[in-house]
């Protein structure tokens, strides 16, 4: 555990604002001490964004600057919120509201329903698959349960994207949304759902996003009490905000700029959902006055699995990869990912269990070890190698294999056809076990060919296809086995799986695994068509794959195993090849694509002041060099003096000494601390570099046009050696 990524436990709340700010780096300082106008945090992996945002919220408590109450900081999951309100109660900044989207709107709609609307509030229901049935069964369509599922993740796409039913077709063409039905059909079963939900008076959880909306958009006295309450908004994974939820917290704002939001463009991986990146992105056009903070130092993971996933990166295309971070590894050295090749799928998963039954047998906590994989349909698989070599487990975000409703039903339809099987028609002309078995599920739902999309239809024909290639497998080591024997076999695996869930290894798709870090990860089934998906066909969905398994690579502190297989089975055809996305970084790999990026270093961009409309032109970035032996430099703060730590300085100390005297009396008129007027690395650059003017005064890292007005004729007078006095006399 790091400081920057791991809460602090204090056993009592820091004494003064000042303290909130002891353990910060330079950046996260920055996002602290920023509590006015709006501020853009861009935050790599393992960077401590939480730890700045919390800090920054306690800081502005502590200091008089934030009334708790006026605070709303807003988050993605119970669980992250949850997590920010302990760390803020820690910090000493209690009675902050820290809310997801969903639970600070759902309070305001309840508040203010009698006054809006009128009448007793409807009653929210949580699960909405039951009500899509009944709109089904209205319309006289048939949907199954993974339809259903498939079919309730599109009204809830379309909710959030602000589509009404009779725009659903053109909408999902132009998103290029695979429908699990005709697009024509999806929309009637919309407009059933909607139906349905008046005539019973209900509400899901969309409609307490877009009722609110309406609420604030037509009633202004009630917005502006919303305002009056909440004037200091923090939000948490701007990425992932959708057109809805960017609605509404633009009509809790108002014409008001006082926002902080945090993100990572390359952490953009529920596309699917209705998130997109573009609010985070489009920031600083929308508000050309915002200071942009980029947080680079990764604490969480080595040096080595850093290098892995910049160069992921590095290769990259599209609009979130011009904005991508460069990470710089705060960590010691440690030891390289390993990449391995296996003949087939078992063979992986063996090698996986083996190597991790020798990490806990020498001393690591198989609570640090996980295995991601990119769809839940690979666990199978996983949970029968671990269960193999005796290795505890537990399933994340997926239920297990066999508690699955659709490997349950098909384990059933299995165990009548072995028992009556002499009189199922379906059978009559199928001789050998695999043909027997694929015969029973393609009554279950089973194809040759896989469906479209990537729903839960797919989930679930990819379980049943884990289902027949067991039973090719079981047929092929047990020659003249019977469909009695396969399901004997299938119930003894069930049980052989009930290990314990405390203390396991994490199994988990690589979606699950968002926002959780290991000591050990196994990347795995990292070959073409599952990384990336086979139905991942444009180059947006390409990308997001790519990002994908640049969210796996960062969940690691220290050891990364990736791996793939050649073959589905064993004595399959050797036809798979390793993800493209490794091409150039693993062993004996030429790259295929390449590319400059313009993310890059860590540090804070100034907005300019009172500017509304489009942002400035960013000007083009050249590699910054040491001045003394020309190292490319990567570190911020070597890159503020422009030269290596170890090449030698030219300081006037003199100089040095009198900035720092000039500093400390800025500070105490200014009652903010010294490294908010210059960090001590600024004075530094200035101190080597005695600028003559302001022009050369504004090309130090660390001067901002802010500060520059501010501070610059000072410095100028300083670094001149003149008295403030005499400067302020010959101006």
């Amino acid at each position: 555990m790091t400081a920057a990524t791991h809460s602090t436990l204090f056993p009592q709340a820091p004494d003064s604002a000042d303290a909130v700010l002891e353990g910060l780096d330079p950046e996260q300082r920055e996002v602290a001490t920023a509590l006015h106008g709006p501020v853009c945090v861009l935050a790599g992996a393992g960077t401590g964004k939480t730890r700045a945002i919390t800090h920054r919220i306690a800081y502005g408590v502590r200091a008089g600057i934030l009334h708790p109450a006026s605070v709303l900081a807003v988050t993605f999951t119970n669980r992250a919120a949850g997590e920010m309100r302990g760390r803020l109660r820690q910090l000493g900044a209690a009675g902050v509201q820290a809310r997801t989207f969903h639970s600070a709107a759902l309070r305001q709609l309840q508040y203010f329903w009698p006054k809006a609307i009128g009448g007793s509030m409807p009653r929210l229901v949580d699960r909405k698959i039951q009500l899509v049935a009944d709109a089904a069964a209205a319309c006289r369509i048939r949907l199954d349960r993974g339809e259903l599922r498939d079919v309730t993740a599109e009204i809830e796409w379309s909710k959030v994207t602000q589509t009404v039913p009779a725009d659903y077709a053109p909408a999902a063409a132009k998103a290029g949304r695979e429908s699990p039905r005709a697009p024509a059909e999806i929309a009637q079963l919309y407009a059933a759902y909607e139906d349905v939900k008046r005539e019973r008076s209900v509400i899901d959880f969309e409609d307490v996003l877009l009722l609110t909306v309406a609420v604030l958009q037509d009633r202004h006295d009630i917005a502006e009490q919303i305002r009056a309450q909440y004037q200091h908004f923090v939000v948490d994974e701007y990425q992932d905000v959708s057109p809805l939820q960017q609605r509404l917290l633009e009509l809790w704002l108002g014409e008001r700029d006082s926002l902080c939001v945090v993100g990572d463009a390359s952490q953009t991986i529920y596309s699917f959902t209705g998130a997109t990146p573009d609010h985070l992105l489009d920031f600083r056009t929308r508000h050309p006055s915002a200071t942009v903070v980029k947080l680079v130092r990764d604490y969480r993971s080595t040096p080595q699995v850093v290098h892995l996933a910049n160069g992921l990166l590095a290769q990259a295309r599209g609009r979130a990869a011009d904005h991508r971070l460069e990470l710089v590894s705060q960590r010691p050295a440690g030891p390289e990912p390993v990449y391995a090749e296996y003949t087939d799928e078992p063979a992986e998963a063996e090698g996986a269990a083996r190597r991790i039954r020798e990490l806990i047998d020498s001393g690591v906590p198989a609570s640090e070890i996980a295995i991601l994989f990119r769809t839940n349909a690979q666990s199978e698989t996983y949970e029968q190698a671990l269960a193999d070599a005796a290795v505890p487990y537990q399933l994340r975000g997926a239920e297990r294999f066999f508690d699955r409703p659709e490997v349950r039903k098909a384990g059933i339809a299995l165990r009548g056809a072995a028992r009556f099987g002499g009189n199922d028609s379906l059978l009559d002309d199928v001789v050998d076990l695999p043909s027997q078995v694929r015969a029973v599920l393609s009554g279950e739902g089973w194809t040759t060919q896989p469906p479209a999309g990537s729903g839960a239809v797919r989930e679930r024909w990819e379980s049943l296809a884990a289902l027949v290639n067991l039973a090719q497998d079981f047929a092929a080591a047990r020659p003249g086995a019977t469909l009695a024997d396969l399901v004997a076999e299938l119930d003894e695996r069930a049980n052989a799986q009930h290990a314990p869930t405390v203390q396991g290894v994490t199994l988990a798709s690589l979606h699950s695994a968002k926002g959780l870090e290991w000591d050990v990860v196994f990347l795995v089934g990292v070959a073409e068509g599952m990384m990336p998906i086979t139905y991942a066909k444009t180059d947006e969905q390409i990308e997001e794959e790519r990002r994908l398994l640049y969210v796996g690579v960062t969940r690691a502190r220290e050891h990364l195993h990736v791996s793939w297989a050649l073959s589905r089975s064993p004595g399959g055809r050797a036809n798979r090849r390793p993800s493209r996305f490794l091409d150039g970084l693993r062993p004996g790999s030429t790259a295929t694509t390449g590319r400059t990026s313009a993310g890059g270093a860590g540090g804070i961009e100034r907005g300019i002041p009172g500017t509304r409309g489009s942002a400035p032109r960013r000007a083009q970035r050249v590699p910054a060099r040491c001045r003394v032996c020309g190292r490319t430099l990567t570190d911020p703060g070597e890159m503020k003096l422009m030269r290596c730590d170890g090449c030698p300085s030219d300081m006037n100390e003199g100089l040095y000494e009198r900035l720092r005297e000039w500093r400390a009396d800025q500070a105490r008129s200014s009652g903010q601390p010294a490294f908010c007027v210059f960090t001590d690395r600024t004075l530094m650059a200035i101190a080597e570099s005695a600028p003559d003017d302001e022009r050369e005064l504004a090309r130090i890292p660390g001067v901002g046009m802010r500060k520059l007005t501010r501070y610059g004729a000072d410095v100028l007078a300083i670094c001149a050696g003149q008295s403030l006095a005499e400067s302020t006399d010959q101006d």
